[in-house]
């Protein structure tokens, strides 16, 4: 069963945040107390629909932008379940 956690209920967890960048060109943060932690979510779709929409919401502005991270792969680099 893969909804809520990845595939083999691994969770595959996703952090949603954005902010105004210096430069559209780079990614250095105006002002890092301003940044918008969206959420953590727990697999790629439901981060997806998160950052589009927040994405959406700030097409206006060409310095604001929104990321997804992939923090199972930063958790566990080696996709073994397992620390260290």
């Amino acid at each position: 069963m893969s909804d809520h956690n990845g595939k083999s209920g691994q969770q595959l967890l996703h952090l949603v945040f954005g902010g105004e960048l210096e430069d559209p060109q780079t990614v250095s943060f105006r002002d890092l107390a301003k940044l918008d932690i969206v959420g953590i979510f727990p697999n790629y779709e439901t981060a997806h629909r998160a950052w589009k929409a927040k994405a959406q919401q700030t097409v206006d502005n060409a310095h604001m932008r929104y990321f997804i991270v992939h923090m199972h792969r930063l958790l566990d680099p080696d996709g073994d379940g397992k620390f260290g």
